[in-house]
């Protein structure tokens, strides 16, 4: 449940890809690759690289279904607040064990809905170099598949008014690659379990980075 006592809205994600899909193509020029890789039902994790400050929303915008993106709480300020909730998104605070941050996710993935994750927990390099373990604890409680996103382009050309936001109308890549299981089969949840499900998935993702990269000439 949300701080407000309502689920995440599965109608409500509908409407932001809606608006995302305005946004990214009429200020953007983004080249999909690979949606069909995304399961058309059931829980799925997207694990997206964090590069730009526009990662969210283009996903919102050209992913194949609708996404519901753990959202740093510093983003739920002010009238943003009430909108990033409207459109199904999930604020957590990084800095502690969020509760409510954990059910809502997993009450996304438990409805059959899709997860959007940013597994190195800050925007930077974009090369998946340093994981958290929150992916991992995700994938292997719910027994969702991941399916790694890579972001590319546009980091040569910023903005005027912000150097994380490419500049408008340049080309950004989104690839996404083929859906992988980050459990081991066993159904283990220990600490063990989930640092080499870390691993697995670091591999998996650099691995799909890589690809991408050489798909696109990034």
């Amino acid at each position: 449940m949300t701080d407000s006592g309502r689920a995440p809205s599965a109608a409500g994600a509908a409407v932001g890809r809606r608006i995302g899909i305005g946004l990214m193509y009429g200020l953007w020029r983004p080249r999909v690759l690979g949606a069909w890789r995304v399961p058309s039902a059931g829980p799925v994790i997207l694990a997206v690289n964090h590069s730009h400050g526009i990662d969210g929303p283009m996903l919102m915008g050209t992913a194949p279904r609708p996404v519901h993106f753990l959202i740093k709480k510093e983003a739920f300020v002010g009238p943003l607040d009430p909108f990033l909730r409207g459109i199904g998104q999930l604020k957590v605070d990084r800095d502690t064990t969020d509760r409510k941050a954990i059910t809502d996710a997993l009450g996304v993935l438990a409805d059959g809905g899709v997860l959007g994750i940013f597994p190195e927990g800050t925007r930077g390099e974009g090369d998946f170099a340093s994981l958290r373990a929150g992916l991992a604890y995700f994938a292997v409680r719910s027994g969702a598949p991941v399916v790694p996103v890579a972001v590319l382009g546009g980091k040569d050309r910023h903005s005027r008014l912000s150097s994380a936001v490419p500049a408008l109308r340049s080309r950004v890549d989104v690839v996404f690659g083929d859906a992988f299981e980050a459990g081991d089969g066993s159904g283990r949840r220990t600490r063990k379990a989930l640092d080499e499900a870390t691993v697995r998935i670091q591999e998996r993702l650099t691995a799909h980075l890589a690809e991408a990269r050489r798909l696109t000439g990034r």
